[in-house]
């Protein structure tokens, strides 16, 4: 797939595991647990369950010395089940403390996040802010310098309260927080790099739950770094909420080539699957043309003249079926994920629709002839009729990608 062209994107690359990060790296879906870190079985599972879902790297909570003991067993299990998914450790408050005591979860970890907010108090923070720093260096991990508005660094921020005091015109409150937001990040990051780390091996992230104050401060920090930077909208919420939000602020930056990482922070609804912000976060980007992921299926959305529901059945099982089949046809195919399916409802943009697509089919509508033209690259090919619409065309569909895409050289 063409990537939209992008005014920014100068970050430095960073490597994390064997993802590449910034530059003209692909834009990388990352996603987090919400698992007990102590459990290894349960978090491995979902590390695994996370991956196989197109999520290229998958941050776990590291907050208790049994979690960091089980960081090692966590990166063998999933190596067992061939799953080499980078892991970042996400740390606040005594990550200095687990790193030290345990450094098989520093060797395990592809990437350390810390919270500059939280790393320490007063006198102590510099001290443990220096000692996560020559942990990174001494391991050769990258780190994320991560600032949220719910943990800004109170000492930096009454720094610059004070000296918007002195302005002959202050700023107001959400001007500060931002300016503070920005502040954190770059002022942690020039720290980290007088001790030592490259700056290729820094990323950071500015976290807050407005879109519009989002967007305003990823628009100051890219301007003033070149950093690879880690977008989300944090607390995005739950279901739609959480959906529109994440997509609104991050459809902006993104459009404007802000942003080198992604996460979708969604609520999960309860005993939801944790999978959904993956998922959505690939649809942010390929809807956007910056990468393909899974062939998309475009549907109508029904009218008057569409009545009867088996279009709607029709493209849920068509969406369901391609995804079941992604996993084994990312790995046999090339070029399969931009392959573009149509289900359409009726006579009036159904025909015309299809034959935009790679495979398309025009169910009737209400009142109309009961027959389904199928078009292939344009064409019409067959017409379908009966019971078995769905089946069918699942067999027209594998039979286009086993003719269309050539098999990866490894098969």
């Amino acid at each position: 797939m063409v990537r939209v062209p992008r005014g920014r994107r100068t970050s430095r690359l960073a490597m994390v595991g064997k993802v590449g990060v910034g530059a003209a790296a692909p834009i990388v879906i990352q996603s987090m647990t919400n698992t007990d870190t102590e459990d290894v079985f349960a978090t491995s599972m979902q590390v695994a369950q996370l991956a196989r879902a197109g999520s290229e790297l998958v941050r776990i909570t590291v907050n208790t010395r049994e979690a960091a003991a089980a960081v090692p067993k966590i990166r063998d299990r999933l190596a067992q089940m061939n799953v080499d998914v980078p892991l970042i450790g996400d740390f606040h408050f005594n990550g200095h403390k687990l790193l030290t005591e345990h450094p098989a979860c520093a060797e395990a970890l592809a990437k350390l996040r810390i919270n500059p907010g939280n790393v320490g108090k007063g006198a102590r923070r510099d001290e443990q802010f220096a000692q996560l720093i020559e942990i990174a260096c001494r391991f050769d991990k990258p780190i994320r310098i991560g600032v949220n508005w719910g943990s800004l660094d109170q000492s930096l921020l009454a720094r610059i309260m004070d000296e918007n005091a002195l302005r002959a015109e202050p700023k107001d409150a959400t001007e500060i927080m931002r300016e503070a937001m920005v502040t954190s990040a770059l002022e942690s990051a020039a720290r980290a790099e007088e001790l030592g780390l490259a700056g290729n091996r820094i990323v950071l992230s500015c976290k807050v739950s407005g879109v519009q104050d989002l967007i305003a401060i990823y628009r100051e920090l890219a301007g003033r770094c070149d950093y690879p930077l880690h977008l989300g909208l944090t607390e995005a919420g739950m279901g739609s909420k959480g959906i529109v939000a994440s997509t609104a602020a991050l459809g902006v930056l993104l459009q404007e080539g802000i942003g080198d990482t992604i996460r979708v922070s969604l609520t999960p609804e309860p005993n939801g699957d944790r999978t959904r912000e993956v998922i959505v976060a690939q649809e942010i980007l390929q809807t956007m043309g910056l990468r393909a992921f899974t062939p998309l299926v475009a549907a109508c959305p029904g009218c008057g003249r569409t009545t009867s529901t088996v279009f709607q059945e029709l493209a849920q099982d068509i969406q369901n079926y391609v995804r079941e089949r992604m996993p084994e046809w990312r790995l046999a195919r090339v070029g399969v994920e931009n392959m573009t399916l149509a289900v359409m409802g009726c006579v009036v943009n159904g025909p015309g629709e299809s034959k935009h697509a790679s495979i398309g089919i025009s169910l009737p509508g209400t009142g109309e002839a009961p027959v389904a033209p199928v078009y292939v690259d344009g064409e019409r090919v067959v017409t379908l009729r009966g019971d078995n619409i769905a089946a069918e065309f699942r067999q027209i569909v594998d039979d286009y990608v086993a003719r269309t895409y050539p098999e990866r050289a490894s098969h």
